[in-house]
This record gives structure tokens, C-alpha cells and sequence, in this order.
């Protein structure tokens, strides 16, 4: 198979001497799937793309981390980005690389302090520290899990980012309809990676007070990461939205952006959220309607009628039955809608956001069934004149406490 004249190609040599690698692990990579070349050339001599530098250092970037070739390999076939795609893949590898070193850090501070005991105490064996310790080392982060996630979400918010017809961007537009008023406190619940914050950075009033929490440790642990550098007062904790860890009248503003949907009670949490709140403060509570992205859902059912993309969570709360449910709460709930939609000329993009979800989609789209499903979809983009509509209904619901007495 020739090579293609417009593309840069080096050889397993070339490789070899620009990166220190060995031939052997080269072609051991090549042996067990991990890294093929793009092609062999009629002199049986390996050639590698810069789309094959990209997962080279992906695949060493993961082994840095910790992860095994057998862990590596489904993540590198599951979100395989493209020399375009470099910047972002990397930014993703040191969010997790720098949440290891945190907790390395944690783990040595445990064991500074245990050293500190025993210097005070000689004759003593502190086993309250030593227990301690082992707790902390065995609380190590699954790091493949957390580097998945975290590229499953990178994967949705590159669809949207790349595709979507509204140029001002979800993260812009909602956060102006925070306003700018000065000495805001602020709570966001289910913060998951900043995102809201870091795409605002340029725009936070400094006089903000801004708490950020999550169920998850690795979600707050990526939002620290990307607030890191941001002028501001940010402080983080690990929280549920069913019973919040704050006192009565405290905040003046509440954002639980996409996220309602997930919490096991609604009407807890929505009861937490008007408790925290000062006389006259505001609820943010954003989600989608039930038409949003359904032309996703009806192409995968199209191919199987077996295979799913969208999470049916997404019927507890959304724009229209929202308003109903915030009502019982809040008496003055208002609605505003976000207006978007995609037009996506790839097939790709849409691959990698349906095997993002946690619906069937990710265990299905594989070997044979994934290339069946990929030319299914080239098909489809054909026939529709190169170009897949998606709708898309994002808003919100601003809801404010009223004081009644």
C-alpha cells in the first residue's frame, strides 16, 4: 500500500533515534495491536503518521501514570485523537498526571507527619499513623478509570465545541446570565471539571466568593486542577446535593448546571437549595429538552433498534416538565432557552460522543460492528448532503427564593 504524498511519514529508525524508544518495544507495540505503523512500505519497512506519534506519546504518557499496556490499549481504541486534536489530548493527560502528584503529595505528608510522631515519641510505635498511611496509599485513584472519564467528557464537549451552530458557546452564554453584580457568594453543586469557570476565566468578578463541589473526588479534583490559575476566591468540597454542608441563608446565588437530573431526590435537593439561600437569592438549575440530540438516538436505532446512546435519566428533570418541579419549591421559577443546533459532516466526532455515554453504546460500537456502524454513518451523511442535523434545546430555569413570612 503507498503512502500518501501529502502526509509526513518515519520510519521505526527514525523513531528510535528522535525518542529514545527501543526497535523492540516498537515492534512489540505493533505485535499486540497497540500501535500499528500506517504502512509498510514495499521494503517491509515500518512508517509512522503524525496521527501515530500522537497515540506514541499518548500510549508513554499513560505508562507514566501507571497504567499497564493492557488498561492502555482500550483507551487508546476508544478515543483516539488526531494530531488536530493534540492540545486537547494533552491538556487531558496532565489534568490526570497532576491530580497523581497531588495525592503523592498527600501520601507523603502522611508519612512526614508519622515520622514527625515517631521522633517525639521514640520508645512509642504510633500505630494510629500507620494506619493512616496504609489507608491513604490504598485510596490510590483508579488512574485508567479517572483518564476515562475524564476523555468520555472531553469527547461530548468536543462534539458540541466543534459542531454547534451558536458560536457564543453554552459555558459564555450561561454564565452571563449570572450577571456581574460585585461580592456574589456562590455555590456550584455538581461542579464536574470547572468547566463553567475555567471557560470564563477572563471574566470572573474578583469580588466573588466561589464554592465548588462534587460527588465525585475526581471531578473536583480535576476543577481544582483547572481553576488553579485563576484570579479569584475558589474553595472546593466533596458534597451532596441531597444534604448540602452549608448553613441557612448563606449564599446568594446556586448553580446546578446539568446535573438535577442525576440526584436520586430532586425535591430534597431542591429543598437543600432554597435553605441555603439569602431572602431574594437566585437558583440556577440548567438541563435540556426531550428532543435534544435525539437525531443521535434515532441514528444508532436506526442501525440496531438494540442500541442506545442517551441516558433516560434525562426524564426526571428537563425544560418541560422543570418548571412544575421547581414550583413546589420556588414561586417564581422562569425559564430561558439557549438556541443551538449541529450540522456534523463526520462521522468520527459522532462515534466517539455515542460511546461516551453510559448507555450500551460503548460495549456495542466494537471490531467488525464498528466498522459496519462507521460506513452506516458515512452513508447517512451522504444522503443527507453531506451534513447530519442535530437539534439541540439547552436552558434554563432561574428560580428565586421570595421571603415569606
Amino acid at each position: 500500500m503507498p503512502a500518501p504524498e501529502d502526509k509526513e511519514y518515519w520510519t521505526t529508525g527514525q523513531i528510535v533515534k528522535r525518542t529514545g524508544l527501543t526497535l523492540r518495544t516498537l515492534r512489540y507495540y505493533d505485535q499486540i495491536g497497540l500501535l500499528k505503523p500506517s504502512y509498510v512500505n514495499h521494503a517491509s519497512v515500518r512508517m509512522y503518521s503524525k496521527d501515530d506519534l500522537v497515540r506514541l506519546q499518548k500510549i508513554h504518557s499513560l505508562k507514566y501514570i501507571g497504567l499497564s499496556l493492557a488498561e492502555i490499549k482500550p483507551i487508546i481504541h476508544e478515543g483516539s485523537f488526531l494530531a488536530q486534536d493534540l492540545r486537547s489530548s494533552l491538556i487531558l493527560q496532565k489534568e490526570v498526571i497532576r491530580a497523581k502528584i497531588d495525592h503523592m503529595q498527600y501520601v507523603s505528608k502522611a508519612i512526614d507527619e508519622a515520622l514527625d510522631v515517631l521522633e517525639n515519641h521514640q520508645a512509642e510505635t504510633s500505630w494510629d499513623s500507620l494506619f493512616e498511611i496504609i489507608q491513604t496509599i490504598h485510596t490510590e485513584k483508579d488512574w485508567g478509570e479517572q483518564y476515562r472519564n475524564a476523555l468520555r467528557l472531553q469527547a461530548r464537549i468536543q462534539l458540541y465545541d466543534t459542531f454547534s451552530a451558536n458560536k457564543i458557546g453554552w459555558h459564555r452564554w450561561f454564565f452571563d446570565q449570572l450577571g456581574s453584580a460585585p461580592d456574589l457568594k456562590i455555590l456550584e453543586l455538581g461542579c464536574g471539571d470547572a468547566s463553567l469557570w475555567s471557560r470564563n476565566r477572563d471574566r470572573i468578578p474578583p469580588s466573588w466568593s466561589i464554592m465548588l463541589t462534587d460527588s465525585s473526588p475526581g471531578m473536583l479534583e480535576a476543577a481544582r486542577a483547572n481553576v488553579k490559575e485563576i484570579s479569584g476566591s475558589f474553595a472546593f468540597l466533596l458534597a451532596d446535593a441531597q444534604s448540602i454542608p452549608f448553613h441557612d441563608g448563606e449564599f446568594d446565588v446556586v448553580i446546578a448546571n446539568h446535573m438535577l437530573y442525576h440526584v436520586l431526590d430532586i425535591g430534597q435537593a431542591l429543598t437543600e437549595c432554597r435553605r441555603i439561600l439569602k431572602n431574594d437569592g437566585l437558583l440556577y438549575t440548567s438541563t435540556m429538552s426531550r428532543e435534544h440530540l435525539q437525531e443521535i438516538e434515532q441514528l444508532a436505532r436506526a442501525f440496531d433498534p438494540e442500541l442506545r446512546v442517551l441516558d433516560d435519566v434525562m426524564e426526571r428533570f428537563h425544560l418541560d416538565n422543570g418548571k412544575e418541579i421547581l414550583s413546589s419549591h420556588f414561586s417564581d421559577v422562569e425559564l430561558l432557552r439557549y438556541e443551538d443546533y449541529m450540522e456534523v459532516d463526520e462521522a468520527e466526532p459522532l462515534i466517539h460522543y455515542m460511546t461516551s455515554t453510559p448507555m450500551n453504546a460503548r460495549n456495542y460500537l466494537k471490531g467488525d460492528k464498528l466498522k459496519a456502524f462507521r460506513a452506516y454513518l458515512n452513508r447517512e451523511i451522504l444522503k443527507r448532503d453531506g451534513k447530519i442535523y442535530i437539534t439541540m434545546e439547552s436552558g434554563f430555569f432561574r428560580s428565586r427564593k421570595i421571603f415569606s413570612k
